[in-house]
């Protein structure tokens, strides 16, 4: 990427090294290329949910579901899908899901709830702030420290249900999501225990690029271009966005493609996804690069941790580092054969007996 070029427009020069910054960056997970016009803003008091059983996903003749929405501290309405075992006792123990990065409730989280419920827990599947079907604007934005908070805004809902031991409450943050359950675990005592499923750490990605390869020079180059990016957006009173994620033009990487065989086929496409039909904005990355996520990851202790990761991920190296620095109780199991998004949706790969065996224990 050559440096900024004082004598062009900002937006020529933006142009130029827009495509190398996603990549470096990872902006949109797949890191591709991702972005997009915006869908259109939701006001908090006026959420639109969907009505329909419009998961990617088989509904179970074994639980509830119930639509709902509730507010975290920042005042933002969150939508989720709630689900509970029709065969029930007394209260049950809890569990707050969310993930992949760029995906939608209706997409693997919904599935590992509603498969959670079926083993008797009360369990929740929640969009995050600007994404899906919850409130927030622009659209299309995460946070390390937004998103963080949703997860300690979906243990509030929970805790506060009649079917729920407040004591009782842990959490599963699925790829991108991961980190942020994991953070969100070190600095909320009420999250009992926790699980990653094939986890990245977004602040490291984007801060230091896959398998920490970027360079001091690289990363003052694209903090150059999303400072640059930010006088844009003023300018236009709004942010920017490029071309739809995972629209590949061939020679990506498999990592890519194996993303695109999920969000972009009928195995995971969801029209709410920013992975399958939007993406996200360009300066997305801003805050994730400062703010590390796992910094206090040891702090969970004495509460557990099971990290779960695919054999054949690209990503396997968040959650083993993730494990080398948390202190126990933590186990990392490591799936044979799986990559990165097997453990979205395959039922075969995903180690469901051991999370219900995991939260059967520490719940």
């Amino acid at each position: 990427m050559n440096n900024l070029d004082t004598a062009k427009s900002p937006s020529e020069t933006l142009d130029n090294g827009r495509r190398e910054l996603l990549k470096m960056t990872g902006a949109g997970i797949a890191m591709t290329i991702a972005t997009t016009i915006p869908t259109p803003a939701l006001a908090e008091s006026e959420l639109k949910l969907s009505d329909s059983w419009d998961k990617t996903f088989s509904k179970s003749d074994k639980v509830e579901h119930q639509k709902v929405t509730f507010k975290n501290r920042y005042g933002i309405t969150l939508a989720a899908d709630f689900y509970l075992p029709k065969a029930r006792q007394g209260k049950l123990a809890a569990i707050a899901i969310s993930g992949p990065f760029g995906a939608v409730k209706e997409q693997s989280s919904g599935l590992y709830a509603q498969k959670m419920a079926e083993y008797g827990f009360a369990t929740l599947a929640f969009d995050p702030s600007y994404t899906g079907e919850s409130g927030g604007e622009p659209r299309n934005v995460a946070s390390p420290d937004i998103n963080t908070e949703d997860f300690s805004a979906a243990v509030d809902f929970l805790g506060l249900q009649s079917q729920v031991d407040r004591q009782r409450i842990g959490i599963i943050g699925i790829c991108g999501w991961g980190g942020m359950a994991l953070n969100a675990a070190a600095v909320d005592q009420r999250i009992k225990a926790v699980v990653t499923s094939t986890m990245y750490d977004m602040s490291r990605v984007m801060s230091k690029g896959y398998n920490d390869s970027m360079t001091h020079e690289q990363r003052k180059e694209i903090l150059g271009q999303l400072s640059q990016q930010r006088w844009l957006d003023a300018e236009n009173g709004s942010p920017g966005y490029g071309p739809i994620s995972l629209e590949l033009k061939g020679g990506e990487p498999r990592f890519v493609q194996e993303y695109a065989d999920y969000y972009k086929t009928s195995r995971g496409f969801h029209p709410r996804a920013i992975n399958s039909n939007a993406s996200w904005t360009i300066t997305n990355p801003m805050s994730f690069m400062n703010q590390p996520l796992l910094t206090h990851i040891a702090e969970i202790s004495p509460r557990p941790i099971l990290l779960i990761h695919g054999e054949k991920a690209h990503s396997r190296y968040f959650s083993e580092t993730a494990f080398a620095e948390a202190a126990s109780p933590k186990e990392l199991l490591i799936i044979e054969d799986a990559n990165h998004v097997d453990l979205y949706d395959q039922l075969e790969r995903i180690p469901f007996d051991k999370l219900n065996a995991f939260f059967g224990e520490y719940l």
